[in-house]
């Protein structure tokens, strides 16, 4: 094996570099470093010289250009057990560097942010950084390459056992880390430039979808099992830089399968909603949706849409949960799964925590969701962009509302016609959601026919239909549905519309005197 004579270390990260760089120093390695990383190496007092030493050439426009250089590739390539190489590497005074340590620029990181500026983005792109590590991973053979913090550890326990120097199994290791790494790093700059097109052809659209899906992810936990207990499970996350999960659980029970789709679809529920609003969420489907500006009376409210439904179901509020949440969950749920918010005020937090198994998950840090909506068959992939929450486009949507009957609501009213809509929105095809005020009262998931939505609305809404607000995620096919609603005494209508018989579907609630809005925008959940 071959001993480690001459490093380069250039990280991005710099968790568990001093240790490390301790190690080499004892080991007698000469370190060449860069920038922030040589200052680093010269406060713990580690000796250091800066590669512009070695090249003799100085970091130049900013730090973009430092290590692109012959002597430094050339210190990298060059095969010792090669003659001419050896000959050649003299010739030009190329000097042969044995270990490269890099980590890259956090451009992940950093276009988490869906609101980064492209040029920060684009400043974070590394291009010194993999040019090394390709070129010590692809000669891994004479020089030892780490990308990753995590292997100092077992690198440094290889030299101190061995004078010095690597096995030759670990080297492969880590080159096929490598490249596995810049692999996935080009794919996450080459998303973000995708959904980042720039030009006249894309101004004010929303991006093309990709004629190559580029995405990676790595595994951050192996679950208990999948939906059933006969079946594996792991959750992965995209990319290095965002590796783990995009919340902070405080307490409860370790997270399953199951949980993290409920948890994902009570997030798609909250972010709908700008005002205090709550949820409870069942087998991804919501069985209560509320809002009310005061959080308590919204989550009760909630709560009472489908009571029964809500047993162990998953809590989500789109505000900090307070000790008087906590006490009136607590109080009206005799067992829920999760609790979701944004944030859990201490004695919030202390109550819940009453519970062992209650599994608390706080958002405040979340970023946006992606721009695209992947799904994966038995057989390929469907990709699609996102149905964007409709607070954020609330302006457009009451623009493009229409009333098509001769009775309307009146202005004070369309805000609960939208709530409405709101709420069928995230609920599973065919969705029927009929609301009072700013609360559901009965919610029709997931049916085969949209008269049975209809039906099973009406059914879990009980006698709360009386002037109630119904509302649909797509058109209704014929006039029996609203045959249903003139039965439940509903007043009000809103819907997608878009029917071959819609005629037939307004001339009906004309008769029944049932005033209905048109919206020109289908919300299917599949």
């Amino acid at each position: 094996m071959k001993s480690i004579r001459r490093a380069l270390i250039s990280v991005s990260d710099k968790s568990g570099l001093v240790p490390f760089a301790k190690v080499l120093h004892k080991q007698k390695v000469q370190i060449l470093s860069t920038g922030g990383t040589l200052k680093v190496l010269e406060e713990a007092k580690i000796p250091a010289q800066a590669v512009e030493s070695l090249t003799g050439f100085p970091e130049v426009f900013e730090g973009r250009v430092k290590t692109l250089h012959p002597k430094i590739h050339g210190g990298l390539l060059y095969r010792r057990d090669k003659e001419s190489h050896v000959e050649q590497a003299v010739k030009l005074g190329i000097e042969p560097i044995d270990m490269v340590v890099v980590n890259l620029y956090p451009f992940e990181k950093v276009t988490c942010d869906p609101k980064v500026e492209f040029e920060d983005a684009i400043e974070n792109i590394d291009i010194g950084g993999p040019s090394m590590l390709r070129s010590a991973a692809k000669n891994h053979q004479d020089v030892v390459v780490i990308c990753d913090p995590e292997d100092y550890v077992k690198v440094a326990d290889e030299m101190k056992e061995n004078e010095g120097a690597v096995s030759d199994a670990l080297r492969q290791a880590l080159a096929l880390k490598v490249f596995e790494r810049t692999s996935a790093y080009d794919k996450a700059i080459a998303c973000f430039l995708m959904n980042r097109q720039k030009g006249p052809e894309h101004e004010g659209k929303a991006a093309a979808l990709p004629d190559k899906w580029q995405d990676d992810y790595v595994k951050v936990q192996d679950l208990r099992y999948g939906e059933n207990p006969h079946q594996q499970a792991a959750f992965y996350a995209p990319g290095k830089e965002k590796c783990g999960l995009p919340f902070k659980q405080l307490h409860g029970k370790e997270l399953s399968f199951n949980n993290l789709l409920d948890i994902d679809a009570t997030i798609g529920v909250i972010r709908e909603f700008e005002e205090p609003a709550a949820c409870v969420i069942k087998h991804s489907n919501p069985c209560g949706v509320a809002e009310n500006e005061n959080l308590v009376k919204a989550l009760e409210n909630a709560i009472e849409c489908d009571a029964m439904s809500a047993f162990g179901g998953i809590i989500g509020i789109n505000r900090s949960c307070t000790s008087q949440v906590a006490q009136m969950a607590m109080d009206k749920l005799h067992f829920f799964e999760v609790f979701v918010a944004p944030s859990f005020q201490p004695a919030a937090q202390k109550l819940l925590q009453q519970r062992k198994n209650l599994r608390l998950i706080a958002t405040e840090e979340m970023t946006e969701t992606a721009s695209y909506d992947a799904r994966y068959l038995q057989y390929g992939l469907l990709l699609q962009t996102r149905d964007i929450p409709m607070c954020r486009q609330m302006d457009e949507i009451k623009q493009q509302l229409r009333f098509v009957t001769k009775i309307k609501l009146a202005d004070d009213e369309i805000d609960d016609l939208l709530f409405a809509m709101k709420c069928a929105k995230v609920v599973k095809s065919n969705a029927i959601v009929i609301t009072q005020g700013r609360q559901t009262v009965g919610i029709g998931a997931g049916q085969m026919s949209r008269i049975d939505a209809v039906e099973l609305a009406c059914r879990k809404a009980g006698y709360r239909t009386e002037d109630g607000i119904l509302a649909s995620d797509a058109f209704f096919p014929m006039p029996d549905s609203i045959e249903v609603a003139r039965d439940r005494k509903i007043k009000a209508i809103i819907q997608p519309g878009g029917s071959l018989r819609d005629e037939e579907v307004i001339a009906a609630c004309d008769q029944f005197k049932i005033a209905m809005a048109f919206t020109g925008k289908r919300h299917f959940r599949h």
